[in-house]
């Protein structure tokens, strides 16, 4: 669901753009971000409920296993719905859309890094090319290989960037007394520094970055199988 919504805005936000300015070329880089973050934050503000009921169920299931209140009901879908509008009312299935329109951002800080990174390699690499006596015309080309570490570095800094936010997002989701009566997101960050420390930021990243960084590098990679066998294949021959 959440994929046709991203799409749906994303193709009507470029519509836009394209048709304000009379003209058949594609979109620039400015305007391509641009049109994600509309498309992100269209995503977000609608798939909040959904989000918002998934981890009240997961935070009450684990509540359970830990005080093995095994007669406890697992509530369902439909059940945890009715529970938070009876508890908290509508407004309720919007918490944590702070953070979370926030964490849009995140995909634009990792492309940016991406293409930063790039330049930098491709620079450097063309500098050693025509410093060993090729044309001043050749510019070094990237290996799949680079684009897969280059992709998984790009998401590393700005997963690690805005894990706070994820962390922010997951509480008030949950609907954390604690993480409620902050004023803002920001303000919730510091209190969690203030009381937890800078682990208290990061707690589950590890999986976190794993699952995430290992997307994007395959993302990245456009031929993965190919280099994997070749990787293999250079191994076995060693």
């Amino acid at each position: 669901m959440a994929h046709s919504v991203y799409y749906y805005f994303y193709e009507r936000s470029r519509g836009v753009i394209l048709k304000s300015r009379m003209g058949g070329k594609g979109l620039s880089t400015f305007e391509s971000i641009l049109t994600g973050m509309i498309a992100g934050s269209a995503t977000t503000i609608i798939s909040n409920p959904i989000w918002v009921v998934q981890t009240s169920q997961a935070v009450r299931t684990l509540n359970q296993s830990s005080q093995h209140e095994i007669t406890m009901k697992k509530l369902s879908f439909v059940e945890t719905v009715k529970n938070i509008l009876a508890k908290d009312g509508i407004k309720a299935f919007w918490r944590g859309i702070g953070p979370a329109l926030v964490l849009v951002i995140n995909p634009v800080l990792q492309y940016t890094v991406f293409e930063q990174l790039k330049n930098i390699l491709v620079a450097n690499r063309t500098a050693k090319l025509r410093a060993a006596g090729a044309a001043a015309t050749v510019v070094a080309v990237l290996s799949d290989w680079d684009f897969f570490f280059l992709g998984a570095l790009s998401k590393l800094v700005a997963t690690g960037s805005t894990y706070p936010y994820i962390v922010m997002k997951s509480r008030l989701q949950a609907g954390q007394a604690s993480a409620l009566k902050h004023k803002s997101s920001l303000d919730g960050i510091l209190s969690i520094l203030k009381e937890e420390g800078i682990g208290g930021l990061y707690k589950g990243v590890g999986s976190k970055l794993v699952q995430s960084v290992l997307t994007a590098a395959i993302l990245f990679a456009e031929d993965l199988p190919e280099m994997t066998w070749q990787a293999i294949q250079k191994a076995l021959v060693k």
